[in-house]
């Protein structure tokens, strides 16, 4: 695909015709949608949609479609966003002292594997720099204690604001935001080494080995004030058997990590993502 394209993100109460309202408004401005799909949630009554269209031939400059497009949804009682293709997001990566998720990250970025700027690291500790500068990126080291946590987060936040960035992703970075933090930046994607609700917390690991589990997971999830608990972007498990010790549910559990991390903030970027309430819907 060689075009920009726009895409909506829709949900509002479930109620007939919402399908052709959505679409005839793309069509009637000369749009050529590409992709279209929606999801009817009976037990919340909810109408979920995603549409993506074509700008090249679309009759409405881009500042005036959200203005055009509110007129149509102020009746439905509708919350949406609006994405443009060609709109480079720009990534923050924290992280502590594991490195497995942000070379991941870092080489799948710079194979094109999705769309993004990664112009910030920040971490808890200095361990990491040396990736960092490999790869031409800003490191920021701000340790965190339990004491000076909200006087250094008014400073993370602060670092965010000065590099316009719109997603943060916590590679690892093993500390909780405050929910003032999250307040006032909520985009944030964290990985969490479990097949979540199972073993919330630390050393989820471990607490799998002592249950004598046969299969593992990982999580990637927004974060929320509640730990653990935030809307599921993506998940998947792995086999282990009676032969594994805890050293063998770690490695297997890092394979597992890289892998959901890196689909979730793909999922992201591509704008695949509807949260209502603590769930989610994506959009495949």
């Amino acid at each position: 695909m060689t075009s920009s394209t726009a895409t909506l993100l829709v949900s509002c109460p479930e109620q007939q015709g919402l399908v052709s309202k959505l679409t005839n408004f793309i069509d009637s401005n000369g749009g050529q949608i590409i992709h279209a799909v929606q999801h009817t949630d009976g037990t919340a009554k909810l109408f979920l949609s995603r549409i993506e269209w074509q700008l090249d031939k679309f009759n409405l400059t881009r500042d005036l479609i959200a203005p055009a497009f509110n007129t149509v949804t102020q009746p439905l009682q509708a919350s949406w966003n609006l994405h443009f293709s060609d709109t480079v997001p720009r990534i923050a990566i924290w992280v502590s002292r594991q490195d497995h998720c942000l070379l991941d990250l870092l080489w799948r970025q710079r194979a094109k594997e999705f769309l993004a700027e990664i112009p910030l690291i920040i971490s808890n500790h200095p361990d990491l720099k040396v990736i960092a500068d490999q790869f031409g990126i800003d490191y920021y080291h701000i340790p965190v204690t339990n004491e000076n946590k909200l006087i250094q987060e008014e400073r993370q936040l602060e670092i965010l604001r000065q590099y316009n960035i719109d997603l943060v992703v916590l590679a690892k970075y093993m500390q909780i935001l405050s929910p003032q933090f999250i307040a006032q930046f909520p985009q944030v994607i964290n990985i969490h080494h479990s097949f979540l609700p199972a073993f919330a917390g630390a050393n989820p690991y471990h607490k799998a080995y002592e249950r004598g589990v046969k299969s593992i997971g990982a999580t990637a999830h927004y974060v929320t004030a509640e730990l653990d608990a935030g809307p599921i972007i993506e998940q998947d498990v792995v086999r282990v058997s009676h032969r594994d010790d805890v050293n063998d549910f770690i490695r297997k559990g890092k394979d597992l990590e890289r892998i959901v991390l890196a689909r979730a903030v793909r999922l992201h970027l591509q704008n695949r993502v509807l949260v209502y309430g603590n769930r989610t819907v994506v959009f495949e």
